[in-house]
């Protein structure tokens, strides 16, 4: 019998997320969910073969702000994957949001709504807001109308936190970013074990286990397999295509490295103390954290750049 390649491995611990808007990929790594957010689907509207759904939507919407017909097109490629997909997608609401908690909840619920219509039951969507004060209280609001939440730019254990007890779906901390910065503040490299984007998600999945909270942890943003698969047992790790590639081609044994027995029982997480924030306390310890405040900071005006662009696509597609 051949042995099973790195990603069939994977899958048997793990559900696997296609972090990509290129249906090609899902339709050759079949994974469980997709994730999406306006710079993936600004990479693949680049496409030729995405042209389409670009034209189609602005033509749908004429008379739409081009903000509007964003998330209308946000919204097309997300039912395109769930055609692909037995799971669920996460769809981003405007990283311009993300300080605007009603603003966020209305997005949210304007979101939800067009899937609905499209025949979308909300519970294969799940809404991504950025991790910020502002950001998690909305999600609040929305979980407690059965409206799912994806928290993404996650960077550190009080987000995490936050984030539990606000009853949030699923949490996708930011493994790859994390591990930039230390690479870049400290000028060493990080391999295996030691790489201080895994610890984080290792961090806060053995937070969530010991004190039994039903949030998902989501480990993303990857740079390379050997992280992937320091979190093997993870509840689900979003993967580009590229990496997903990587696994297909290896059939080197995979070791679960996470699961709610071996977490609790690890002596390195007897620290973990369950601990409430409230909001003076969250941003107290979110801004003595340099890596947590400086990448939130970054992601978001990266996604925000990305949407502007994205836009610019849309306005030129209008006058055309």
């Amino acid at each position: 019998m051949n042995q099973l390649n790195q990603l069939n491995q994977l899958k048997q611990y793990t559900t696997v997320v296609a972090d990509t808007g290129d249906f090609q990929a899902m339709r050759a790594y079949t994974p469980q969910d997709a994730t999406t957010n306006p710079s993936l689907i600004l990479k693949a509207i680049q496409k030729e073969e995405y042209q389409s759904l670009l034209q189609a939507t602005v033509r749908d919407h004429k008379s739409a702000s081009s903000n509007h017909i964003m998330d209308h097109l946000l919204v097309k490629f997300g039912l395109e994957i769930l055609n692909i997909i037995p799971g669920r997608v996460s769809t981003e609401i405007a990283a311009d949001l993300s300080f605007d908690t009603q603003g966020s909840v209305e997005k949210g619920r304007e979101i939800i709504r067009l899937y609905e219509a499209a025949g979308i039951p909300r519970e294969r969507v799940l809404i991504k807001i950025a991790s910020t004060w502002e950001g998690i209280q909305a999600a609040k609001v929305l979980e407690q109308e059965g409206i799912h939440c994806n928290m993404t730019l996650l960077f550190t254990l009080p987000q995490a936190m936050v984030c539990a007890d606000a009853g949030v779906k699923l949490i996708s901390p930011f493994v790859g970013r994390i591990t930039d910065w230390y690479k870049k503040s400290t000028g060493q490299d990080y391999i295996g074990a030691d790489d201080p984007g895994v610890q984080s998600v290792q961090r806060i999945y053995a937070y969530y286990r010991k004190f039994g909270y039903p949030t998902e942890v989501m480990g993303a943003s990857f740079r390379n397999t050997t992280q992937v698969l320091e979190l093997a047992g993870c509840d689900l790790l979003t993967i580009s295509p590229e990496l997903l590639q990587k696994l297909t081609e290896s059939d080197a044994p995979v070791t679960r490295k996470l699961s709610p027995s071996i977490v609790v029982d690890a002596a390195q997480f007897a620290h973990l103390q369950k601990l409430t924030l409230d909001e003076k306390t969250f941003r107290r310890m979110q801004n003595d954290d340099a890596m947590g405040t400086e990448k939130l900071a970054e992601g978001i005006r990266l996604f925000c750049a990305d949407a502007v662009k994205l836009e610019k696509m849309i306005q030129v597609c209008l006058e055309s």
